[in-house]
C-alpha cells in the first residue's frame, strides 16, 4: 500500500492485490453462453480461502465471472446489484444486459486506471439479447473487446486453444450441454496443469430460459500415474 499525504488527509492505493482468483473462462453456445471459474482465493501461493465463488447471477439474461483481487470483486459485486436494485424499482421492464453491464464495467475499470487506483479484476460478462449470445472482457486498465470465447488468466494459455478448436471443429453449433460437458474438461485442464487452481469450480449459464449457477462441482482427478512415475524416478 502507498500513502500519499495532502495535509492532514490520507489517500490508500493498492499497489498489489493480496487474495486472488485465478482463472475464468467462457464459451458462446448456440442460444446461449456458459461461464466458469474455480472457488479459491489464493493468498501469493497459498490456498487460502476455499469456497469463494466468483461468479455472479445478475438478472436472468446476464452473468459475469472475475479473476483477481478478491476484494475487488467483492466491492464491483455490491455496485453490479446496486444498479440491477435500481433497474428493477423503475418497472419499466427493462433488465440489465450483458451489452450495457459490460460497458460500464469497462468506464468503472478505465476510471480507476486513470486514479492511478486501479480495480485489480478482469472479468468475463455474459448473456442474451436481441441480437443473440453475447460474451464480453474487460481487465484492470479498462481495455475491452468480445468475442465467442474468452480465457482470463491461466484459462488463456491451457483453456483457450482447446476452446479455439473446439468452437472451430463445431462451427459455432454447440448445444447447451455440449458447452457444459466442454466446459468441464477445460476447468479439468486447467487444474492438472495451474498451482494456483482448486478443483473445486463452478459454472454459470444463461440462455432463453433463464440463467443460473451450476455447482459447486469438483474436478475428476485421476493419480494413479503418479505412483508409476515415481517408481521410474526411483528406478533411475
Amino acid at each position: 500500500m502507498s500513502h500519499i499525504m495532502f495535509g492532514d488527509d490520507v489517500k490508500t492505493h493498492t499497489q498489489s492485490p493480496t487474495c486472488m482468483g485465478a482463472s475464468v473462462i467462457g464459451l458462446c453456445f448456440t442460444d446461449g453462453v456458459v461461464i466458469a471459474a474455480d472457488n479459491l482465493a489464493s493468498w501469493g501461493r497459498m490456498a487460502r480461502f476455499p469456497g469463494c465463488s466468483r461468479l455472479l447471477k445478475v438478472n436472468d439474461k446476464t452473468i459475469a465471472g472475475s479473476s483477481g483481487d478478491y476484494a475487488d470483486f467483492q466491492y464491483l459485486t455490491s455496485l453490479i446489484e446496486r444498479k440491477q436494485i435500481e433497474e428493477e424499482t423503475h418497472e419499466d421492464g427493462f433488465e440489465l444486459s450483458a451489452r450495457s453491464l459490460h460497458s460500464w464495467l469497462t468506464r468503472v475499470q478505465y476510471n480507476r486506471r486513470n486514479k492511478m487506483d486501479p480495480l485489480w479484476t478482469s472479468w468475463a460478462v455474459g448473456g442474451i439479447d436481441s441480437e443473440g449470445p453475447y460474451l464480453g472482457f474487460v481487465n484492470k486498465l479498462g481495455a475491452a473487446f468480445k468475442d465467442k470465447l474468452i480465457g482470463i488468466g491461466f484459462g488463456s494459455q491451457f483453456a483457450m486453444p482447446l476452446l479455439r478448436k473446439y468452437h472451430e471443429e463445431k462451427k459455432g453449433q454447440i448445444t447447451r450441454v455440449e458447452a457444459i460437458e466442454f466446459v468441464k474438461k477445460c476447468m479439468s485442464t486447467i487444474f492438472l496443469r495451474d498451482c494456483s487452481a482448486h478443483p473445486e469450480f463452478e459454472i454459470a449459464v444463461v440462455d432463453s430460459t433463464g440463467s443460473e449457477i451450476l455447482g459447486p462441482l469438483r474436478v475428476n482427478t485421476d493419480w494413479s500415474l503418479a505412483a508409476k512415475t515415481r517408481g521410474m524416478l526411483f528406478a533411475q
